[in-house]
């Protein structure tokens, strides 16, 4: 058995110790001082028992919009993304990393982002809700904050309250506690709901969608410019760029 996901949230979050949670070791690097553009992603890949875990660690918004010059950046990282999950034969679960606080503008554009935009309200989506180890009871935070996260329009299949620090505690410690949580939501999902869809309409969509979360609307490449960027940029032909930007304007009409 397998599952591809992808976990996504903003820089800073604990997405890495989110990947180390699930492997029981340490895989991924915690470093939260790295950035980097929108949609970017690192796959990470290693066996949890008999499933073959696959993560998608992809860089969120880190503002309710990116800027304009960072519309063609995320349209490249986001084909790079498309084309690796194609490979993998779609996915099964997003999960969503967020810091322990109130819900943001931010925290509402990479919901939309990611469920809507980029899976289509199609694939699962669970909370992973980090930083929890003030907490004497971690769920106790989602007992309290979970009415505030629906009110806010966002709305998932399953949480986990989780810390990311080691405490050497074994399963009764809340880094063991938060392990189980977060590995309770993986098995849920058997990979039998994979999804996918065809690469040029996927970026199409993706491309439309980016249009909503980026500031100044009105300078971001459109027509010939945004043809050209796509094959300069994205390495596809001209045909093919052809084809997305029509796609794109019937979507549109």
């Amino acid at each position: 058995m397998s599952i591809n996901i992808i976990l996504f949230g903003e820089t800073g979050v604990g997405k890495s110790s989110v990947v180390n949670l699930i492997a029981g070791r340490t895989v991924a690097e915690v470093s939260p001082d790295v950035e980097g553009c929108t949609l970017q992603s690192k796959e990470y890949k290693f066996d949890v028992g008999s499933i073959r875990v696959s993560i998608w660690d992809t860089v969120g918004l880190e503002e309710p919009e990116v800027g304009v010059n960072g519309y063609i950046p995320a349209i490249e990282k986001a084909w790079l993304l498309i084309k690796r999950l194609r490979e993998a034969g779609g996915v099964d679960l997003l999960l969503f990393c967020i810091r322990a606080n109130r819900v943001t503008m931010t925290t509402q554009s990479n919901y939309r982002l990611f469920y809507e935009v980029l899976c289509g309200q199609q694939v699962p989506i669970a909370l992973v809700i980090t930083h929890l180890e003030r907490e004497v009871d971690m769920e106790d935070w989602w007992t309290r904050n979970h009415k505030s996260i629906e009110k806010y329009g966002i709305k998932c299949a399953g949480h986990a309250c989780v810390t990311g620090i080691p405490d050497n505690r074994g399963p009764d410690g809340k880094y063991g506690k938060s392990q189980k949580a977060v590995l309770s939501l993986l098995q849920q999902h058997d990979g039998s709901g994979r999804y996918t869809m065809p690469e040029g309409d996927w970026l199409a969509r993706i491309i439309s969608g980016l249009k909503i979360f980026t500031a100044g609307r009105a300078g971001i490449s459109k027509g010939k410019s945004l043809q050209k960027a796509l094959v300069k940029r994205c390495g596809l032909d001209a045909d093919t760029a052809q084809k997305i930007m029509e796609t794109m304007t019937d979507n549109d009409d």
